[in-house]
């Protein structure tokens, strides 16, 4: 298994490219993404959107049309995809796929689950992909993702951080902005942060 990373955009958010068995899997392209994918790629066969921020499914259509592909993403935050809520010109995106909270999928015989943690967003998910997690705006190195943005829940994100407390399996991470950590170097803040919220 292969990852690679590129920083898109003003905001620096990251597009992961996850390949295994020469099958590549596009993760959140951001901002002006595709040419960065279409220099690392040889056999892209979707798309997967941790959740709806503009960031990070900015190119989604267009990544979509060049290769013929479907795009994955979570089902409460479809909305995001298609409407340009923040009013910022960003290309609209249809998904092909809906994905209900914590639901698993196969892709090509590729396992990858959903796991939903709301709270940034709605349908805000990690995704996992044996044992990589791809945290989207849920976990930050050191950090964790904002709350106090329109369609953000406090109580949902204290819900998720609950939740992924609860986790006894250690995790590489890797987050929507910023380096990479484990699951087990963020629990400290993760602990932190549940008691401030």
């Amino acid at each position: 298994m292969d990852i690679k990373v590129q920083a898109m955009g003003d905001y620096q958010t990251n597009c992961y490219i996850v390949t295994i068995d020469n099958k590549d899997i596009i993760i959140d392209p951001g901002v002006d993404a595709l040419r960065w994918i279409d220099s690392k790629v040889t056999n892209p066969i979707a798309i997967l959107n941790t959740h709806g921020h503009f960031d990070h499914v900015w190119s989604n259509q267009e990544v979509k049309d060049k290769y013929s592909i479907k795009i994955y993403t979570p089902k409460d935050d479809n909305f995001m995809l298609e409407k340009d809520p923040y009013g910022l010109g960003m290309p609209p995106s249809t998904a092909d796929f809906l994905i209900e909270p914590d639901e698993e999928i196969e892709i090509e015989g590729i396992k990858i689950k959903f796991h939903h943690f709301p709270g940034h967003t709605p349908g805000c998910s990690a995704i996992q992909i044996n044992e990589h997690l791809f945290t989207g705006d849920f976990i930050f190195k050191g950090t964790i993702g904002r709350f106090d943005f329109p369609n953000s829940n406090a109580k949902q994100m204290k819900q998720s951080i609950n939740k992924i407390l609860k986790w006894t399996d250690d995790f590489h991470i890797y987050p929507g902005h910023g380096d990479k950590t484990t699951l087990k170097s963020e629990i400290q803040t993760l602990k932190q942060w549940e008691r401030h919220i």
